[in-house]
């Protein structure tokens, strides 16, 4: 699903975000990304979502090679993703089903299929009654579950959450990892950016910890990684 192969990126300030990353994601897993503010997280994501290309080393995502990708294919590249972000990125003025609906129709999605697959979506977040609610009207964490379900309805192979939790509590926040967990049990690949230590510590995934832009461990789950 996702493999980097020496892969350094340095920006055009000189800022050197990336040294020699490798590592790889097979589907089906669950991956925590973590390390201090500066370690390269974000430039980690953005070369996920070919938003930056590396200045050396090769970033293949879901059978793309993304040094190679030509720009007419980029659109089609991030429709195979999922992607929620720590500010939801919600659209004031339309409603929650209308916000996790613009998803399919700027891809032109048949209405019959809309239809059909965001009241599915929304349930499956637990928001089928929020349906004709703005954002405005929700918690943050029925806001983040909101871009959620917008993530999914386009049914991707990988969902990329970078910080989901940042601005929600600590209780919504177990909410929305054990909701992803659920997720990543159907067969979704999921790889969670975070800087949260704790809830990191009560599932047992596969934890890879970046710092100064390289890879400084690689565990099975939070504890074997902490205990070394």
């Amino acid at each position: 699903m996702i493999e980097f192969t020496n892969v350094s990126k340095v920006y055009e300030n000189g800022t050197k975000a990336l040294s020699n990353l490798s590592l790889s994601v097979d589907k089906g897993e669950f991956v925590f990304v973590v390390g201090p503010s500066g370690a390269g997280k974000s430039t980690f994501i953005k070369l996920l979502l070919r938003e930056e290309t590396p200045t050396k080393g090769i970033v293949k995502v879901n059978g793309y090679n993304l040094n190679k990708i030509k720009k007419r294919q980029i659109p089609q590249f991030r429709r195979s993703l999922g992607v929620v972000f720590q500010d939801f990125r919600l659209i004031p003025q339309m409603t929650v089903y209308d916000n996790v609906a613009f998803a399919l129709r700027v891809t032109n999605v048949a209405s019959r299929s809309i239809r059909q697959r965001v009241p599915y979506v929304l349930g499956l977040v637990g928001l089928a009654a929020k349906a004709r609610n703005y954002p405005d009207q929700l918690s943050g964490g029925e806001q983040q579950r909101v871009a959620l379900a917008r993530a999914l309805v386009n049914n991707p192979p990988l969902l990329i959450a970078d910080e989901p939790t940042g601005n929600i509590d600590p209780e919504l926040s177990l909410e929305i990892v054990e909701l992803l967990n659920e997720i990543n049990k159907c067969g979704t690949t999921v790889v969670m950016v975070t800087h949260e230590h704790e809830l990191v510590a009560r599932f047992g995934h596969r934890v890879i910890s970046i710092d100064h832009g390289s890879l400084v461990s690689d565990a099975d789950e939070w504890g074997s990684f902490y205990e070394g």
